[in-house]
């Protein structure tokens, strides 16, 4: 009776178990979903804006179209330092700091565009002709910023793709030397390596390479050791020994 007791309570904590991992696994996928669904909504909502803003720029004359080109300016700026930075930061994490400057600075750049926009809808145009010398300057330093940064990005990987491009052709010419320098065979080794082992066995004072037509002595009447042999010597052929 005990042992059911504890298959049953057994299988129910598996049974909670997968229970909750199921919900678990269902609450992130429905994260999952709602978080790609916002990105495709926000993308949606630039994409119409920019279009309103470039359709205003273009097809009005006066303070509207001057304010619509002011925003796709700043706009443009802004979305193609952040794109810099965040393809950068992924090789060289020292552009953080960057990311972090350019955050502030969009922090600015969202106001001045909340600003502009509430400006589209204002009715006193002639107030709104004599603000423009401010917004422009507002607008031109945001964007100056901003361009900076992301030259300054850009010129950063551009060196360290060069920097790299260089070592890499200096090791593949060290290598492409060392491929070429044939001018030494290894048979000219073994000759010299030969060479210098006849010359050893020279006794002094006899010419090199006649040592075999000195008068033989007292001890040449006895049996000599065999010499030695080496691997790159020729075995001599039987004619030769006759």
């Amino acid at each position: 009776m005990e042992a059911g007791a504890l298959v049953i309570i057994f299988a129910l904590l598996m049974l909670f178990a997968f229970l909750g991992l199921g919900a678990w696994a269902t609450t992130k996928a429905v994260g999952a979903a709602k978080r790609s669904v916002d990105r495709t909504i926000t993308q949606a909502r630039r994409t119409v804006e920019d279009t309103t803003l470039k359709a205003k720029s273009l097809g009005q004359i006066g303070v509207t179209a001057s304010l619509a080109q002011l925003r796709l300016d700043l706009r443009t700026s802004m979305r193609a330092t952040q794109q810099a930075l965040q393809d950068g930061v992924r090789s060289d994490p020292s552009l953080k700091e960057s990311i972090g400057l350019f955050e502030r600075l969009s922090a600015h750049g969202r106001e001045l565009d909340d600003e502009l926009r509430r400006l589209e809808q204002e009715p006193d145009r002639k107030r709104t002709a004599e603000m423009l010398p401010e917004l422009r300057e507002r607008a031109a330093k945001i964007k100056q910023s901003a361009d900076s940064l992301r030259w300054a990005a850009r010129e950063r990987a551009r060196r360290f793709s060069a920097d790299e491009l260089s070592s890499l052709s200096d090791q593949i010419e060290v290598e492409s030397g060392a491929l070429r320098d044939w001018s030494r065979e290894p048979a000219d080794d073994l000759a010299a390596a030969a060479a210098a082992w006849d010359a050893a066995q020279t006794p002094p004072g006899a010419a090199p390479g006649r040592g075999a037509q000195a008068e033989p002595g007292p001890a040449a009447l006895k049996p000599s050791a065999p010499a030695p042999s080496y691997p790159w010597q020729k075995t001599p052929r039987p004619e030769a020994t006759t």
